[in-house]
């Protein structure tokens, strides 16, 4: 359910009909976050199309830790839909149930987890909630962690991009369930 109306597969036509088909091809299932750009294809292509590059581009920058990064962000934020989608991805990573809890109940930097992560976090958390206090030294401290200047802009690009779609999620009420939270390929 969303707060608008949203076109659903079988209803599509054209640019959009295409879109959908490609969602289930290449990621096994259809989001509702996309679903609800449904009555702007352009939109949902280019939103499609930012979230891919940030999350599944090579890069030095784990995939499990732009995870927790999407996770911490969307706790800060309240967004349950990102939540329940990111943690299950993050679950499917590093299979600790204990460290998922513990990042989650805190919303922030869990003893368990490595230092480099650590400061990952310490620095999503400044950017979501206190943007314009990030400085100098809190990049420094990422650099210091072993993070090298591409891996720090995309730690911001999906620190912002997680902001963002969390306001996607919240502001048109996009709700997750146990289908439509399932079959994805990570």
């Amino acid at each position: 359910m969303t707060y608008i109306s949203i076109i659903d597969e079988q209803d599509a036509k054209d640019e959009l009909k295409e879109i959908y088909q490609t969602l289930v091809q290449k990621r096994g299932n259809i989001s509702n976050i996309l679903k609800v750009h449904s009555l702007h294809p352009t939109a949902m292509k280019n939103h499609l199309d930012l979230y891919l590059s940030l999350m599944f581009n090579k890069s030095d920058l784990k995939r499990e830790d732009k995870e927790l990064i999407a996770v911490i962000v969307s706790s800060i934020n309240h967004c349950e839909y990102c939540i329940r989608h990111h943690t299950d991805a993050l679950r499917f990573y590093w299979k600790d149930e204990k460290k998922i809890e513990d990042v989650l109940l805190k919303k922030e930097a869990s003893d368990l987890l490595s230092d480099p992560q650590k400061a990952l976090v310490e620095f999503a958390v400044k950017l979501t909630k206190y943007p314009k206090n990030v400085n100098y030294e809190d990049v420094d401290r990422l650099k210091k962690n072993g993070f090298k200047d591409k891996d720090i802009l995309e730690v911001v690009l999906i620190s912002s991009y997680f902001n963002f779609v969390n306001r996607i999620a919240l502001g048109l009420g996009v709700e997750v369930d146990e289908i439509e939270s399932q079959g994805y390929r990570y």
